[in-house]
């Protein structure tokens, strides 16, 4: 009987334990800022991501990314409109843009990325990190960033990285092959960064940190489109405009 007992409270366990996910909760903010007459005040929210077997989500409460490794497709959903976008992987941003908006993109909206490590080291909150300078420019608008990164976390960090990193850097930056490359210089999973721009002559300054990451059993339907949402087959302008 103790014996039963004993196997049944490992296969218990073993189910929980594949059950959960890896969680992980980021604290945004973002400076005041003033432009074109308006402005904007101090925000703060809070981010999560869950990685699973073969799939990956970064929530926020405007937007989603859904990444299905097992069926081989990239969900972009925006909660505000109710509304999402399906793209075949390989993701290639510009498949989901109007074709105008795409020939922009191609040439006088292109992206280019530089990525230095520092040599400096800093802790932020338990993890060890690297420290690396980019550089983002685009239509003259050079993005400067400090990114924090940890080769110690609790899952796979090589499967992640070939697998998840590329498309997710893709679906937030909108960034192409050729600068996905060059952020793969950053060795590690980002826990902060600091951003600085200038935007019409508007200075934006905005944190990330990593507050935690922990196994957890994954909300049901985080993985998954709403209900009730639309399919869209191209991003509209408004989606362009949010991030």
């Amino acid at each position: 009987m103790k014996k039963i007992i004993a196997v049944s409270s490992m296969v218990l366990a073993f189910a929980s334990f594949t059950a959960a996910d890896i969680y992980v909760k980021s604290k945004v903010h973002s400076d005041p800022m003033s432009i074109m007459g308006q402005t904007q005040p101090a925000q703060d929210s809070f981010s999560e991501q869950w990685l699973g077997e073969s799939r990956f989500a970064m929530v926020s409460d405007k937007s989603s990314s859904v990444l299905d490794l097992a069926k081989n497709v990239l969900f972009i959903i925006n909660h505000k409109a109710k509304t999402y976008i399906e793209a075949p992987l390989p993701f290639d941003f510009s498949s989901i843009l109007p074709a105008q908006m795409a020939a922009m993109m191609s040439s006088m909206m292109k992206m280019t990325v530089t990525v230095a490590p520092t040599g400096q080291k800093k802790t932020v909150g338990t993890w060890n990190c690297d420290e690396y300078d980019v550089t983002m420019n685009m239509m003259m608008m050079p993005m400067k960033m400090k990114v924090y990164a940890t080769t110690d976390v609790p899952f796979d960090l090589k499967g992640y990285m070939e697998k998840v990193y590329g498309t997710s850097l893709k679906a937030q930056f909108r960034m192409d092959d050729a600068s996905v490359k060059e952020m793969m210089k950053i060795q590690g999973f980002w826990i902060a960064s600091e951003t600085n721009m200038e935007m019409m002559g508007a200075k934006i300054h905005t944190t990330t940190e990593v507050v935690e990451i922990s196994k957890k059993t994954p909300p049901a339907g985080v993985y998954s489109v709403p209900a009730g949402y639309t399919k869209q087959a191209k991003l509209s302008m408004q989606d362009m405009q949010q991030k």
